[in-house]
């Protein structure tokens, strides 16, 4: 008898479970005429908010970085053991991959270097830096400026108590004003890096408010991204290009001069055969030579080192360039306004089923 009780309790308690749900569905189906009211003044508000939000333009590239395997010297160092000349010529691993892209273009001193870029709008209205377009010609929802205004003219109402900044004050990119950080913070979330490992294809966009200042702006990143790295590989070659430029003039001044004292002082000790006068022009010849052997070997390196910030200099091919986006990225209006309707809609069954039963508790409460 115990078992069978037992194993009635479970199937009584299922029972009421489902007898449970069905009058929670029964509840909500007799206010489906106020949950059908209510997402129907959703889709109102939705509709609203979605085109009081300012359209933004997304524009993409694509680039295919060549990759450094530590190999590249090969060739130079062939030619240069042809000429004599032994040349160290392993560069090694590259320091900067392909992964550390996002972190450069992200970093300060390259996002402020963004300020001074000339753009211009689609319909040529604007004509500014970037810097002045962020800061002046960037459209807001209404009801952001209804929030900001208490804090707006708490600003101003600070600032008359202040003295006021100078205005040609130069950009330190080591103290940032508070509107250069904003601004700052504000470009660097607009711009966007990423790298498929498999395919090592760099993928760049750029998001703003206007088409033909996001797909303008995508290529300035895209070159300016290209100049940092290009520099970067070819600094230390390029150091002892200049090196070898500024040894090869002292060479080439040292042999001039030890060839002019050479036929000076033949010309003038012309027709005398003295064993001193012999000597000195022995010396002044072999002088002239050994000017002549080091300058000449200085030539090679020079030549050689030009050879080299040529070659380690990394190509870049554009698989896809910047072209001006036809459709705005943001906002999604579809995906905001079911997302309205669909927030309101469990909102108002949370208040069928669970807000009225706990005010009812509440008002029995206080009525005891």
């Amino acid at each position: 008898m115990s078992e069978e009780i037992q194993n009635k309790a479970p199937k009584q308690q299922h029972d009421e479970e489902e007898i449970d749900l069905l009058e929670l569905a029964l509840k909500v189906w007799a206010e489906r005429k106020w949950i059908l009211k209510c997402c129907g003044w959703a889709v109102l508000v939705g509709l609203v908010i979605a085109f009081s939000i300012p359209k933004e333009y997304t524009a993409t590239a694509t680039i295919a970085p060549e990759m450094s395997d530590g190999k590249s010297g090969g060739g130079l160092s062939s030619l240069a053991a042809i000429a004599g000349i032994n040349l160290n010529s392993s560069t090694g691993v590259d320091a900067i991959y392909p992964d550390l892209y996002p972190d450069i273009v992200s970093s300060t001193p390259f996002i402020i270097g963004l300020f001074d870029v000339r753009v211009k709008d689609l319909d040529e209205k604007i004509d500014t830096t970037l810097y002045c377009y962020l800061d002046e010609y960037q459209r807001a929802p209404w009801w952001s400026m209804i929030i900001s205004a208490p804090f707006k003219f708490l600003g101003w109402t600070v600032s008359l108590f202040k003295d006021e900044e100078e205005g040609d004050a130069k950009l330190d990119p080591f103290h940032l004003t508070k509107d250069e950080a904003e601004i700052a913070k504000n470009l660097s979330e607009r711009i966007s890096v990423s790298v498929d490992k498999k395919t090592g294809l760099t993928i760049l966009s750029v998001t703003m408010q206007d088409a033909r200042i996001s797909a303008c702006l995508t290529d300035t990143v895209m070159r300016r991204l290209q100049n940092y790295i290009t520099e970067y590989r070819t600094n230390k070659a390029r150091q002892d290009f200049e090196f070898q430029k500024a040894l090869f003039e002292r060479k080439k001044k040292e042999y001039e001069l030890a060839q002019e004292n050479s036929a000076k002082f033949a010309d003038t000790n012309k027709n005398i055969i003295l064993q001193s006068y012999r000597s000195e022009q022995i010396r002044l010849e072999n002088e002239m030579n050994l000017a002549y052997q080091v300058y000449a070997s200085v030539a090679q390196q020079l030549q050689m080192a030009e050879a080299k910030v040529q070659e380690i200099t990394p190509v870049y091919t554009v698989v896809e360039p910047a072209t001006i986006p036809i459709k705005a990225s943001k906002p999604n209006k579809v995906m905001m306004l079911l997302g309205v309707v669909f927030l309101v809609g469990i909102v108002c069954i949370g208040w069928i089923l669970l807000g009225r039963r706990y005010i009812d508790l509440f008002r029995g409460k206080k009525c005891m």
